[in-house]
């Protein structure tokens, strides 16, 4: 497909069963996101193989940094290929078959120390697989949504997202924490309910990714042999480099992304560790605030979609960073387990705004001709730093040997990026790729 073709084709849009194929890719990726990443699996490492939640949560931070420096080195690299091959669902198919085995195997994580590199280094290979299959999906939505309803259908993705982490948690509090007795002959004295929620996971990224696979439409092959487009590939990255240092604005909103992403990817990796390790809470209470999380943050995430068509997509996210830092004080100085979860409810509502009102500023401003390799300076900038967020929140927390001052840093986090947002204009005209 040219790139006149492709601007035609963003236009119109690829229809509604192709809308709803690609927010189920979202709904299944939640799973992911929720058990394991950030309430169930999560707190489990911390609490139970662990030597103790503070180690735990500078080990499990460490983690995530080391994810973030190989995401980062890696999405813009395959981004740019893929442009010069075409097609993106192989891409896509691939990483997700990572992250589908990688978390799978995590069942073999027993509760004991001596198990914590085996868990770390899979949690590694799922956050790379999951990370750099986004790019590319997140380079459909122009094609999938059409001009006129990016917004909405990206705030859809991120509520249907948010659903199903909701229902993933669901099934794993009521059909693994807590059945009793539990199903398959699980032994709890061994954690094998708990353990056994990367297996639920495994099974539903793999099943709810399918329609995407079947129903949103790709670009064709070009023919080109894979060390050829990884030449080309690389060549067109250099030159996607020297084109967004020539788009200030581009540039502008690319760096304050990469400082408040970081807050808020942060956020989402310890809010199981720090509900546990602060207020004492277990984990089937912890998948508990997760259920409920999903819900107001579903809710937010739909609803500013429409709101972003109205109003902008940076001023959409302008708007929910502020909100995230009034709430997140409040949080982090909640006295009770009550003021914690009405504060944390409320926060999470801006959550779905920020990220989805982020992506659909990028394919706003990304040219045409260079999206793919756009949304991998996307995911590259969303990842460059990310290191910086866990290892700071880990390792504050182990010197402090207090979680509220380890997470009370990503403040900092969401008001630089504020203030750098404040000169972001909202749409650039289109750039003609360079030769």
């Amino acid at each position: 497909m040219t790139s006149a073709e492709r601007i035609g084709a963003d236009k119109i849009g690829a229809g509604n069963r192709a809308i709803a194929a690609w927010c189920l890719y979202d709904f299944a990726n939640s799973g992911y996101v929720t058990v394991v990443v950030t309430f169930v699996f999560a707190t489990y490492f911390a609490q139970a193989v662990a030597p103790n939640p503070e180690t735990g949560t500078a080990w499990w931070g460490t983690a995530q940094a080391m994810s973030a420096i190989l995401i980062a080195l890696a999405s813009p690299i395959f981004g740019a290929i893929a442009d010069q091959t075409g097609p993106r669902k192989p891409w896509i198919l691939a990483f997700a078959l990572a992250t589908v085995f990688a978390t799978a195997a995590l069942w073999g994580v027993t509760p004991d120390p001596s198990a914590a590199l085996f868990a770390l280094v899979m949690v590694v290979i799922a956050n790379v697989g999951f990370e750099v299959a986004q790019v590319f999906y997140n380079a459909m939505l122009p094609r999938v949504a059409g001009t006129a309803a990016l917004g909405r259908v990206s705030g859809w993705a991120w509520g249907v997202g948010y659903l199903g982490g909701l229902l993933c948690l669901v099934v794993a509090l009521f059909g693994f924490v807590q059945a009793d007795p539990p199903p398959f002959g699980l032994d709890a004295a061994v954690a094998e309910p708990v353990r056994a929620t990367s297996l639920l996971v495994a099974v539903w990224v793999a099943v709810f990714a399918i329609p995407l696979f079947l129903w949103v439409p790709d670009d064709a092959g070009r023919g080109l042999l894979w060390s050829v487009a990884a030449g080309q590939g690389l060549a067109a990255l250099w030159r996607t480099l020297k084109t967004a240092r020539a788009q200030p604005n581009l540039m502008r909103f690319l760096i304050a992304r990469m400082i408040y992403n970081d807050g808020i990817n942060t956020l989402f990796a310890f809010g199981g560790i720090y509900a546990a390790g602060t207020f004492g809470m277990t984990i089937a209470e912890v998948i508990q605030l997760g259920i409920a999380l999903n819900v107001t943050a579903g809710l937010g995430a739909a609803g500013f979609g429409w709101l972003d068509d109205k109003i902008g997509s940076r001023r959409t996210v302008v708007f929910s960073l502020v909100a995230i830092m009034i709430l997140g004080t409040v949080v982090l100085l909640a006295p009770d387990r009550t003021t914690f979860w009405i504060s944390t409810l409320a926060l999470s509502t801006f959550f779905g705004p920020v990220q989805a009102s982020s992506r659909t500023l990028m394919a706003r401003l990304a040219p045409v001709s260079q999206r793919n390799e756009m949304f991998g300076l996307f995911a590259v900038t969303g990842k460059a730093i990310s290191f910086l967020g866990p290892l700071t929140v880990g390792w504050i927390t182990l010197a402090t040997g207090s979680q509220r001052w380890g997470l009370a840093t990503l403040m900092v986090f969401f008001a630089v990026g504020l203030w750098l947002l404040r000169s972001v204009r909202d749409s650039v005209p289109e750039v003609p790729h360079s030769s």
